[in-house]
């Protein structure tokens, strides 16, 4: 269960890194918003449960 735990945060924080670089990139161009709108959003709710996922994970490992 440790294991599936620490996959998951090492997932949150490349996804969390992935958005940081990525959602700026996106405004920031001329058209990027338009082009890259649906994997904009699929990050984030992917962001999202993964969140979930390491906070219902976290009460199994403690």
């Amino acid at each position: 269960m440790t294991l599936i735990f620490q996959l998951a945060v090492f997932a949150l924080i490349g996804v969390s890194f992935l958005l940081t670089i990525g959602v700026p990139v996106a405004f920031a161009s001329a058209d990027g918003w338009t082009q890259n709108k649906g994997s904009i959003f699929s990050g984030v709710g992917l962001w999202f449960f993964l969140v979930f996922a390491v906070g219902i994970l976290n009460s199994f490992v403690v």
